[in-house]
Order: C-alpha cells, then sequence, then structure tokens
C-alpha cells in the first residue's frame, strides 16, 4: 500500500531470486485507492509476484496477495489443489479483511476494485470477475491431451482425480460483485468453455499471454482454446518474446542452475531476446493504466 516511514527491508529474497525493497509498517498515506486482488500460481507464493505488487503500490494501489493453502511451493496437495473455488473463496474473505480494517477501510475507492493473477491464479481472477468452470469440457481436454498438455496426467491421475470432482460445485459461480475489473496472466483452466461460462464476466476484462506461437504453454493458451473468441469485449494482450515463467521474479545468475539441480527449470530460462525486467514493466504499466494509477 502507499505508504510512508517503516522498517526497510528486502522481500522474497532468496538464492534463486532477487527481491524487492520494502518498507515494513508504514502509516498509510491517505488517499482513495484502487484495490488489486492478485492470485499467484500452482506451487506458487504470494512472494512470487512481489515486485508487481511493489510497483502498483508505489504507483497508488493497495495490493493484496495471499499464500493459497494446498497450492503453494512447500505446501501443495493437487487432490485439494484442483479445488479451484477455494482460491476465490481465500480472495472474497481477504477482501472482507480488508474492508473491515481501520487502517484501510475508508481509503479504498470501492469503484476501482481489481482482481488479477497469474497461471492458476489467473483463472481465480476470471472466476472473482464471474467466469464459470465447464466440468466436462475441461476432463475431455485432458483426457484427449494428457500426454502433451502441461498438468493434465497429474489432474487426471487416480490420486487427484478430477474427473471424479462435483460437477455442481466445480461449474457454480464464486464471482465477487465487488470486483469490477479483472487481469488474468497466462490463465489456466481455460479450455472446454462455452458461452455460458463467460456471459457473466464483467466487462472490463483483460488477458495477458505470454510468449508468440510455439512458446506459449498449451494449457493457457485462450486462443487455440477458443475462450479469446467467447470474449469479444475483453482485451487481449500479447507480450513476445516471453515464456509462461517469465512473470517470475529476476533471477540471481546462479538460479538457473540451481533450479535446473533440483529438476525445477525452466522458470529461470526464459526465450533468447527476452528482457524479464522490459516483460514485468509492461505488465506493470498494463495494471496502473487499468487502474488509473
Amino acid at each position: 500500500y502507499p505508504g510512508a516511514g517503516g522498517k526497510e527491508t528486502t522481500f522474497a529474497e532468496n538464492p534463486v531470486f532477487n527481491g524487492v525493497q520494502v518498507a515494513i509498517g508504514a502509516e498509510m498515506v491517505p488517499g482513495d485507492y484502487p484495490v488489486v486482488l492478485f492470485s499467484h500460481g500452482m506451487g506458487g507464493t504470494h512472494r512470487a509476484q512481489a515486485w508487481l505488487a511493489r510497483a502498483l503500490a508505489e504507483k497508488g494501489a493497495i495490493v493484496v496477495a495471499v499464500n493459497h493453502p494446498n497450492t503453494t511451493w512447500r505446501d501443495l496437495d493437487m487432490a485439494e489443489g484442483v479445488k479451484h473455488w477455494t482460491r476465490a473463496q481465500d480472495m472474497s474473505v481477504a477482501l472482507d479483511a480488508l474492508m473491515a480494517d481501520p487502517a484501510f477501510a475508508g481509503q479504498i475507492d470501492t469503484d476501482r476494485i481489481m482482481a488479477s493473477g497469474f497461471s492458476f491464479g489467473g483463472w481465480t481472477a476470471l472466476a472473482l470477475g464471474g467466469m464459470t468452470a465447464n466440468h466436462a469440457g475441461i476432463v475431455e481436454t485432458c483426457a484427449k491431451h494428457i500426454d502433451d498438455m502441461v498438468a493434465c496426467d497429474i489432474l487426471m491421475s487416480e490420486r487427484v482425480n478430477m474427473q471424479g470432482q462435483d460437477p455442481a460445485i466445480w461449474n457454480a459461480s464464486y464471482a465477487d460483485p465487488r470486483v469490477r475489473q479483472v487481469v488474468a496472466i497466462d490463465p489456466g483452466l481455460v479450455w472446454g468453455l462455452q458461452g455460458d461460462n463467460t456471459k457473466d464476466l464483467v466487462a472490463d476484462a483483460t488477458l495477458i499471454a505470454l510468449g508468440g506461437s510455439g512458446v506459449q504453454m498449451s494449457a493457457t493458451d485462450f486462443d487455440a482454446s477458443g475462450l479469446s473468441d467467447l470474449l469479444d469485449a475483453a482485451e487481449a494482450v500479447r507480450i513476445d518474446p516471453a515464456f509462461h515463467f517469465s512473470v517470475m521474479p529476476i533471477c540471481k545468475p546462479a538460479g538457473a542452475a540451481i533450479l535446473a539441480s533440483e529438476n525445477d527449470d525452466p522458470v529461470c530460462t526464459d526465450p533468447d531476446g527476452t528482457n524479464r525486467d522490459e516483460v514485468h514493466q509492461q505488465e506493470i504499466e498494463l495494471i496502473a493504466d487499468k487502474l488509473g494509477v
């Protein structure tokens, strides 16, 4: 949030990623601020896009990010994490808490509440904005592409059993009526949708694709999935060159080698010609422009 004073510290620093400079315990600068509810990806954390939260706060926004249980780094249980609706509920509860907090309640512009997120979190943002999932559609897609679409083999496994989820719960609306804008970055669960799933999405919706044809992850390809055809009014932005993980923090020189040793590359390995800092700046400016900050 826009603040003054506080204890300067480095946040989200580790051996792989550079952290960001923040102030802990800063006094809220009086104002009338938009709010961004930000949802991380599967296996991520609220720290993974701290660079974005810091930049938006510096421009004049309140950013709320949470660690979603069962879908964070070192707290990953796909059998529970596949229950996508719990993430939207997390963000609605977080917004409840923000709006009830005397330090913030009187300084929130309720006409500028945005849901945003990356990957699985991109779906969370779309769900908060009124989109509904299609259980039969995603199961059919994963059954067809179980060998060539990221995570389909895990989702369809006996342990996770996505196909065994209750369609009524899966397909229900988890919209938060307070959300007026959506920015979804390389969102997941975008396959197998139909017009009924998209008809109630807020009018001010933006989809960001990371990477060009042949580079973008198939699981998050909202063009190939047909989602963009269902959203005539939504803005679609493609950042290229880039890759799905270009939205992760700036990597340290040894970051790629560390992740490769843990069988977790290419999080630090972008396509040739990619400048990760420039990718970040494009995302910052796009979201800030939508918020009017």
